[in-house]
Formats: structure tokens, sequence, C-alpha cells
């Protein structure tokens, strides 16, 4: 292997362990610590604007070098492409070569940070300590202030595990499948309670270290943007309603910031098990959304689901559009006296929107067209609002309403 690997150059690394990261979806850096190397110290920095963009909640890009340490992996997950058994050319990086890419990319401006994964050679313990390296480098030997994101292999040891929590500004580890079933299935060498015990140790070790940082401003910040984890959709035969009922649980047990959903994609020489084709693209976005209102907007998962067939989203409209087509009899809601609860339900508004018009209609009584400057689109949202001068009338009755509102088909260019 050594032989092999010496003949490739780091830019040939490169695009083979980037390429191979790119199935890994949990990669955001909201939340993080805010690090900079104001005064000219230091090297990097968590804010600002900057090979992989993520969003943060205030709009910002942010630009990450993502990539794998190495792809050859001892594990065989049917659904990875990286599995022992795949025909796929593999590379490794050596510690120092990713930081001196993380470095160089970075004062380049080409990134704001690093999302570093890894196939598991030799054993967990030693790949995470590979892991463990690169972050310890960049913040210990280089000063490094930007963002770290490192993912965690769970059957590795606690304390490797909280090492990489105090260098990393996010750490994740996946749950892969929504049910330990199709874990043990499709990724035997997984241990589902391996993940659980992972997830729920470092939940503790971060809400002790939320409880030292408020004692102490000295106090080291562990993992300062949390967990996330994610979910590939569309390999077994999961619901949408099984994959929200798990990240609920998810989200209440261990505090995730994010649970990411990462539609299933075909991969060569795939086993048997695995479906020919990949989900529509559609149904990953949705449960985005679906995932959204149960966080930000009040909504439970059984409300969003009731009614769905074969536990499934629709796909023609957005999930808030679908409860309130189910519920039509709730609406239209005056803007000028409904709670904030009530606001956050209608169709086409969003949580600024609704805190906008709170503090606008202590002054005065809202009309259509104020509401029109705060949100991109009447079109739907004047169907289900009662303002100072308009309401819908009898629209809310009609059969064929929601034929109206659903988004219209785009004519997709051919190059």
């Amino acid at each position: 292997m050594e032989a092999r690997l010496a003949q490739l150059t780091t830019l040939q690394k490169l695009e083979i362990l980037s390429d191979a990261a790119k199935y890994d979806a949990s990669c955001a850096s909201s939340g993080t610590a805010e690090r900079n190397s104001v005064g000219g110290k230091g090297v990097g920095s968590t804010t600002g604007s900057g090979i992989c963009h993520s969003y943060a909640p205030d709009g910002r890009c942010i630009s990450l070098l993502k990539i794998l340490l190495t792809n050859f992996c001892s594990y065989d997950c049917v659904f990875c492409i990286n599995r022992s058994s795949s025909n796929v050319r593999r590379a490794r990086f050596s510690v120092e070569e990713v930081v001196a890419l993380t470095l160089n990319f970075y004062k380049r401006n080409y990134i704001e940070g690093l999302f570093l994964s890894s196939g598991i050679i030799r054993s967990p313990d030693y790949t995470m300590g590979e892991l463990v390296r690169v972050a310890e480098s960049l913040r210990l030997e280089h000063d490094f202030r930007g963002y770290i994101h490192l993912k965690l292999i769970p059957s590795a040891s606690q304390e490797l595990i909280d090492r990489a929590a105090l260098f990393a500004d996010r750490v994740s580890i996946n749950v892969e499948l929504p049910s330990e079933t199709s874990l043990k299935r499709f990724a035997p060498e997984k241990q589902p309670l391996d993940i659980r015990s992972a997830m729920g140790g470092l939940k503790l070790k971060i809400d002790e270290s939320v409880a030292e940082r408020e004692r102490s401003k000295r106090a080291p910040a562990f993992s300062p943007a949390g967990q996330s984890t994610q979910m590939i959709v569309g390999a077994d035969d999961a619901s949408d309603a099984t994959i929200l009922q798990r990240s609920a649980q998810l989200y209440g047990a261990y505090g995730l910031r994010r649970v990411y959903y990462s539609a299933f994609s075909p991969i060569p020489d795939s086993s048997k098990q695995l479906p020919l084709s990949e989900p529509p693209l559609l149904r990953e976005h949705r449960l985005y959304q679906a995932d959204w209102l149960t966080r930000f907007y009040g909504f439970e998962v059984d409300e969003i689901m009731d009614a769905a067939p074969g536990g499934m989203l629709d796909l023609s409209v957005d999930p808030k559009l679908a409860w309130a087509l189910r519920h039509r009899g709730r609406f239209p809601v005056d803007v000028n006296s409904a709670e904030r609860e009530m606001l956050l339900r209608i169709p086409g508004l969003g949580t600024r929107s609704v805190d906008r018009i709170l503090a606008m209609r202590r002054f005065r009584r809202l009309r259509l067209d104020d509401i029109g400057r705060l949100v991109r689109s009447l079109r739907v949202l004047r169907q289900f609002i009662v303002t100072a001068d308009w309401r819908p009338g009898a629209a809310l009755d009609g059969e064929r309403l929601k034929a109206q509102l659903a988004p219209k088909p785009q004519q997709l260019a051919l190059l």
C-alpha cells in the first residue's frame, strides 16, 4: 500500500479524497465560537466571508476544505462508496499534509475552515488519533483560529473523542440510517450502542463545559458549536414519518444542533440489497423543511405527518402549506391580532417576518402592502391572512386551491 501511495502527488490525493468526502452532508459552521487573528495573533478566523460551501443562519456563505484523511476503510458498509470491498481509487493523507493544505488554502483565502473525516484504518483508536493530531497541530502549533469540524468514530475511546472536542468547533457522529435494524443490516461493523454511548458522552461533556464557562471565561471550550449527525434517506424502506420521529428523538436525547439528511446515491458495484435508483431529491428537501418546522415553528412530527399517505411527505407542496390545507378551518388568520404561535403556522411567513409583524402592529394596524414588504411573495400568503384592507373571501374553500398554490413547473436548461 505504501508504494502505491508514494506514487500519488498531494494534488492527486486531494482530488481523490475531496471527491470521497462529498457524500457526507453534515457540514455547516453555524454556532461556533468567534475566533479571529486580529492584532496579528494566530492564523484564521471563524468570522467574515471567505471547497465546500455551507451557510450560517444569517445567510453567510462559509467555505470549508472538506476532505477525508483516507478513503481506505476496513469496514464494509453496504451503502458506502469507500467500503472495503469497493473498487475505487484509494489515497491517504499524512497528518502533516492535511495541516499544510489547510493553512495554505486559508492563506490564499480559499477557505475559512476544515471539515475532516476518514475511513477506518488499522483500528478506530488509531484513526481517531490521527484526526485528533490534525486538529491539535493546527490549534497548538500553528495557532489556527478558523473553523474545524471533526467526524468522530463512535467505537474509539472516550478519551480520544473528548480530546477531539477540545480542538474542534463542532463534532459529529453519523447514525447513518433511521433504524438500528437497518444499521445492523447494512453496516454490521457499526454498533448502535457505541453510537448512542459516544453521543451521550459528548452531550454530558458539552453541558458541563457550558456550565463551567458560565462560571469562568478561562474554562476550555468543548465543541462550542455542539454536535450533529447524518441520516441516509432512501437506502432502506424507512418512511418520512420514521425518519422525522428518529430525528426528534435524537434532538431530545442528545441536544443535537442539526440532523442532516442525505439522499441515497447509487454507487458502482452496489449490493442487491440497495435500491437501483436514488429517491427524489425533493424528498430530502421536504425533510429539511419539516425538520425546520419542528425546531423553530412549534410543530410536532405527528401534526406534520397526520393523514400523510404511507407516512410520506407531500412532494408537491411544502409541509407547512400541506398542513394549512388540511386545516383550512383555522384560516384565514388576522395578522393584527393573532398570537405568535399561530402566525408561525401561516404559509409564507418566516420567524423573522413574524417578529417584525409583532413589533409593527403595536403602532398601527397592518395592511396587505405592509406584509408584502416583509416577505418574498404574497402569492400563497394572501390566501391565509386577514389584514386591515384584505380578506381572501371563499378562496380557502376551493377544491383546486392546492393546485393553484403549488409551485409552477419550471423548464430546465439543457446546457
